[in-house]
């Protein structure tokens, strides 16, 4: 009875990033700026493989499912951030909150998961060229895609509809850009230390071990790379793998940091700097790194 008038019908309030001042507003331009960059990027990057026959490979279909989960995910959170911004207006409704919670967390699992299937498929590219069409044929790439995305929709409907179900106290202000779990927790009334077990579990399974298999790749790859003759194929081994090594440290490692840690050792507004990284950075950095570089995607921009 004590919690009634915490109802699940109530809104939350999202501090943001910035204040409304005149600076704050060349940093959200800024931000808008990159959102539609990353939008662009994304969506040339699907067209691309999708058109040109040369890109139909185990990466590309790869790449595209990520470009694909890296448009949903920016579109989730900057908009939003950038119409409170504008209107003044922080408020986000139980339902609105439950959703960004939800698909975030999905995408965020899903490119976990997709990010290791991309680093086999380098592993195997590289290691064991006359093995490759048997190790990555058709039926392998659509099930590597289909289950980042199964896998992390299934995960994370039970994360989110947990907790949703606890009662929140105070002035319901979220010290953040958009909603995350970490910073709702803060405003729970009621202990939240068994989820926080279970989102360590979920942790190790969509982050530890699948880091731990891209390093192990990564291990390998190196190890095959120093074996080679040729020492202009070693540069552009070694470039290739150190900037996918780049895109994999910003993804992981403020997403580890901030879901693997108790609720205790979050200090106050830290996570939602550490969050830009996964959230707006990555997602715009993806398709150049992985691709834009690549004289196969040149060659297709051109033609298109």
């Amino acid at each position: 009875m004590g919690h009634e008038n915490h109802s699940f019908t109530s809104d939350f309030i999202l501090l943001g990033l910035f204040s409304s001042s005149q600076s704050s507003l060349v940093f959200m331009s800024f931000i808008f700026i990159i959102f539609i960059m990353t939008i662009t990027e994304n969506t040339i990057m699907i067209l691309l493989i999708l058109r040109d026959s040369r890109l139909h490979t185990p990466m590309y279909f790869l790449l595209s499912h990520l470009s694909f989960m890296d448009i949903l995910h920016i579109s989730n959170i900057v908009p939003k951030m950038v119409t409170d911004f504008l209107s003044g207006s922080r408020t986000i409704s139980f339902a609105g909150c439950g959703f960004q919670i939800f698909l975030s967390l999905t995408l965020l699992g899903g490119e976990c998961l997709l990010l290791a299937a991309m680093s086999y498929d380098h592993y195997v590219a590289i290691c064991h060229p006359p093995h490759y069409p048997i190790l990555m044929n058709d039926y392998v790439r659509i099930l590597m895609a289909r289950g980042s995305w199964i896998v992390g929709t299934v995960n994370f409907i039970v994360h989110t509809a947990y907790a949703l179900q606890f009662p929140f106290c105070g002035p319901r202000a979220i010290d953040h850009f958009f909603c995350e779990v970490p910073a709702m927790l803060k405003l729970s009334c009621v202990d939240t230390t068994l989820y926080e077990r279970g989102v360590y579990v979920s942790g190790l399974i969509f982050l530890l071990v699948p880091s731990s298999l891209i390093l192990a790749s990564y291990v390998q790859i190196l190890l095959t790379v120093l074996q080679m003759k040729s020492s202009e194929a070693r540069k552009k081994s070694f470039s290739t793998c150190s900037f996918h090594m780049i895109v994999v440290t910003m993804d992981y490692g403020p997403f580890i940091f901030t879901h693997m840690r108790p609720k205790s050792y979050h200090a106050p507004g830290q996570d939602k700097y550490l969050a830009i990284f996964y959230t707006i950075l990555t997602p715009t950095l993806n398709p150049i790194i992985y691709s834009f570089r690549n004289k196969d995607v040149l060659k297709a921009m051109k033609n298109m």
